[in-house]
């Protein structure tokens, strides 16, 4: 395994693409142009980011000069954990009511990121999701089309590797999945455990399912660019939860980061698991 440093080492480049603003059920609500260079100095024992965005006004116009954010950094933050592809999450160490909380989720696929920002309000309810989409500037890497549910249907095999915060452990195991309509719904079928999700689509065609674990009723968006997002409708104290975020990359090949909380609020680990559909 790579140390945590090399992995982040694979995000380095510059990425042009768009921060997507979306409301809790998936509508889009802004979309902002992006540019983002992770610049190695110092024989890359540190890395200088400038990231610009170029919000738009009222009128929808996008300004000549963006907001601008620069800053150096040589170590990863106490709330990240990376992968050796470049994936990584990063987000709070523990939920507590009464204050914001949210994670972040990124993936690396050749010439293309995919990021995802969950943040929740002090209820802990979903307040908004942002969809980052960047390509390798001078590449012309295709996004994937809208993630629909029949692209989810199947058999899955893949490989999962889970790290600890402020630990080496580190531990792989092998995944199977299988995700069949049943009736009107669909039933998924994993680590000899079976889950059944109730397909449901808004009003302007943003496909979403949702399901009961542990006492929580869960949520998933399926989102542009082959992106998903899972999360409890209400975090609750007192219930271990998740959150998740998926990139299918091609018809056969999707990635998932999984961050998991423990019924006191404490951040425990993240997952990130490569499938592939048989």
């Amino acid at each position: 395994m790579k140390s945590q440093w090399e992995c982040v080492l694979q995000n380095l480049g510059e990425w042009q693409g768009s921060f997507t603003q979306l409301s809790p059920t998936g509508e889009i609500l802004k979309q902002i142009p992006s540019l983002i260079s992770l610049r190695g100095v110092n024989n890359n024992q540190s890395i200088h980011l400038r990231l610009q965005r170029y919000y738009p006004d009222e009128s929808g116009a996008v300004p000549a000069q963006p907001h601008e954010l620069v800053r150096d950094f040589s170590t990863t933050g106490a709330g990240a954990l990376f992968f050796e592809s470049g994936a990584f999450s990063e987000g709070s160490s523990y939920f507590a009511t009464g204050i914001q909380f949210g994670a972040e989720f990124a993936f690396i696929y050749n010439d293309r990121r995919m990021r995802l920002v969950q943040m929740f309000d002090p209820a802990g309810q979903l307040s908004q999701l942002t969809l980052i989409r960047e390509q390798r500037v001078g590449t012309d890497a295709p996004e994937r089309p809208l993630l629909q549910l029949k692209d989810l249907l199947g058999d899955w095999q893949g490989e999962a590797t889970t790290l600890y915060p402020n630990s080496l452990q580190v531990e792989t195991s092998s995944t199977t999945r299988r995700l069949v309509w049943q009736g009107e719904q669909v039933l998924q079928m994993a680590d000899s455990q079976s889950l059944l999700l109730q397909p449901a689509q808004t009003q302007l065609g943003v496909a979403h399912f949702s399901f009961e674990q542990d006492g929580l009723l869960f949520q998933s968006l399926l989102l542009p660019d082959g992106a998903s997002a899972t999360f409890p409708t209400e975090i609750r104290l007192g219930r271990a939860f998740f959150l998740e975020t998926g990139w299918l990359l091609q018809p056969n090949l999707r990635q998932r980061l999984i961050r998991r909380y423990d019924a006191n609020g404490k951040w425990l680990n993240v997952t990130f698991m490569i499938e592939q559909k048989r």
